[in-house]
């Protein structure tokens, strides 16, 4: 049954990546790729050049053009890793990655399958399988394909963040932890299980949750979702002006981010009751998404309590544009017009 899945998936990827050309030599498809994108992708730009035959190299640069989302760019590198050598199984985890970033959920899956067929000890593979499983939150299947990676390997930090993440999507925090926790003691560089240590003792308004997103910092000065995580941690323990100093750290690094602009806007209006502050900052968060509901009916409960019913009847009146059947939207409407 084995041999005959392998022939069906051999096939299945012969059809749909190299259309199956008989004995026809493939020949190194030639790809145009700016220096510009990143120092790495100018040096394997260089090393392609003058090594065309290198599958590892097209691999390799392909990995790099995803993260960039150049996912076309990207297929013509795995194609021609491939079309060198498809032997080895991290290609296909490669073209797997490819697949799924261009919707091809299926083509993904056939993917990887060959992965773990090339090689059965390829740990890689069987985490990427159980990835694929918790994206469609088949959590059976994704404890059994990480137990498979662990049995090739227990030191594998990635696997039990993994865990961690299907148990935090139960809801179960406190073996989400223990993974999350087993993660970075054995990769005490874990930024991702930093940030979700962080997430969950924030939840329990633990002070423990400002030491994971520091460390998280530490790891990456310019995380905005550390930053962000800190933000909301000082925000809900009524520690404003950290929350402040915070949210203006990530707006120097994105200036339109438009979350950090909400949420000081929401502690001048709420906690800090400064009005016009708080219309500045929903006006900023509109300026970048201009279909913001939320920050529509904040800015115009704002106006509303500066007495300004006109401004606020307009900003009412686009949040329920925007979000049909907005009740707090509504019950504004309803408020200016009682009040006349």
């Amino acid at each position: 049954m084995r041999n005959i899945l392998a022939i069906l998936i051999a096939l299945f990827l012969c059809f749909s990546l190299f259309s199956c050309g008989g004995d026809k030599k493939k020949e190194i498809e030639k790809v145009i790729i700016s220096d510009s994108l990143s120092p790495e992708i100018a040096k394997l730009n260089a090393q392609i050049k003058s090594d065309p035959n290198n599958a590892n190299l097209y691999n390799e640069r392909a990995k790099l053009l995803l993260e960039k989302q150049k996912i076309d760019e990207a297929f013509a590198d795995i194609r021609n890793a491939l079309n060198i050598d498809s032997s080895k199984a991290p290609y296909f985890l490669t073209l797997s990655d490819v697949y799924f970033a261009n919707g091809k959920i299926k083509n993904c899956k056939l993917a990887i399958e060959k992965a773990m067929l090339l090689d059965s000890k390829y740990a890689e593979a069987d985490l990427k399988y159980a990835e694929l499983n918790l994206y469609f939150k088949d959590y059976k299947k994704t404890n059994e394909y990480i137990d498979k990676a662990l049995a090739i390997d227990k030191i594998n930090p990635k696997a039990y963040f993994m865990r961690g993440m299907a148990y935090k999507e139960v809801g179960d925090t406190a073996k989400a932890v223990s993974n999350f926790k087993i993660s970075i003691d054995q990769d005490a560089e874990y930024y991702h299980a930093y940030i979700q240590l962080g997430i969950l003792y924030s939840l329990k308004k633990s002070l423990v949750a400002v030491d994971y997103f520091k460390n998280a910092l530490k790891l990456n000065t310019k995380s905005i979702e550390a930053r962000y995580g800190l933000g909301m941690f000082y925000q809900e323990n009524d520690e404003y002006d950290k929350a402040i100093e915070e949210y203006d750290s990530i707006l120097q690094i994105d200036f339109k981010y438009k979350f950090a602009h909400y949420n000081i806007g929401y502690i001048y209006l709420v906690y800090l009751k400064d009005y016009k502050k708080a219309i500045t900052n929903f006006t900023n968060a509109i300026t970048y998404d201009s279909d913001y509901a939320e920050a529509y009916y904040n800015r115009g409960y704002s106006y509303e309590l500066l007495m300004d019913f006109q401004n606020a009847k307009a900003d009412y009146k686009k949040a329920l544009e925007i979000k049909t059947n907005y009740q707090k939207a509504i019950e504004g409407l309803n408020r200016i017009e009682n009040s006349k």
